[in-house]
């Protein structure tokens, strides 16, 4: 299996670490920190996270008048982004990303985990009918075994998604890791923490315990 060394001499893998990912990062964590502002903080990283998915996306100049002035600004330009949380944890990031780009549409994939095998099954699919034509953001908490974001990359794909997906997550496993940049070589996967490893169970060590019950109270 592939160290944390080698994960951060791919040029696909992005952990971000400033300061306050990190200082977000470690409340998240904490077993006593309650659901609404496990929430909060998820909706919080999502953005920081989102500031590096989105670093080269492409300007275009536009002419403007400021209250002085006329000048050339700039815009984004170049293809239109879509969102897609894999439910139901995902959705806990939804938001943060929309905060900074209102515009993107937003697709969903619903899969859970077989407690007995840890794979996933896939139960819903809703995308914006030109998923094909838009750079694609996906979201989820955590990354463990792999199984659900490859299975995510896959059907993108199948719907005629070309170029780089890039993928966020808050904390990844090394096993995770290693699956996705196997899966598909064109991806960039942004998290903000490298992690141990899996326990028997296929739970991130140190992790975050299931992050969707701590989203959502159900537990």
């Amino acid at each position: 299996m592939m160290t944390k060394e080698d994960f951060l001499k791919d040029s696909r893998v992005t952990v971000v670490d400033h300061p306050m990912v990190q200082h977000k990062l470690s409340i998240l964590r904490d077993k006593n920190t309650p659901s609404k502002q496990f929430r909060e903080l998820v909706r919080e990283l999502a953005m920081f996270e989102g500031y590096e998915a989105t670093a080269d996306l492409p300007l275009e100049p536009i002419e403007i008048e400021t209250p002085l002035q006329k000048m050339t600004a700039y815009q984004i330009g170049g293809k239109k982004l879509a969102i897609v949380p894999i439910l139901r944890a995902g959705l806990g990031m939804v938001d943060g990303v929309l905060d900074l780009i209102p515009a993107a549409r937003v697709g969903h994939l619903g899969m859970y985990r077989n407690e007995e095998t840890h794979q996933p099954v896939p139960y819903y699919a809703k995308m914006p009918e030109d998923i094909a034509h838009r750079v694609v953001l996906v979201v989820d908490p955590m990354l463990a075994t792999g199984g659900s974001a490859v299975m995510a990359l896959q059907y993108l794909r199948q719907q005629g998604v070309t170029g780089t997906i890039k993928l966020m997550f808050l904390v990844a496993a090394p096993q995770g890791l290693e699956a996705v940049l196997e899966c598909d070589e064109d991806i960039q996967v942004y998290t903000c923490s490298i992690d141990d490893g899996l326990n028997e169970a296929a739970y991130i060590l140190p992790g975050l315990g299931d992050a969707g019950d701590r989203i959502f109270g159900t537990k």
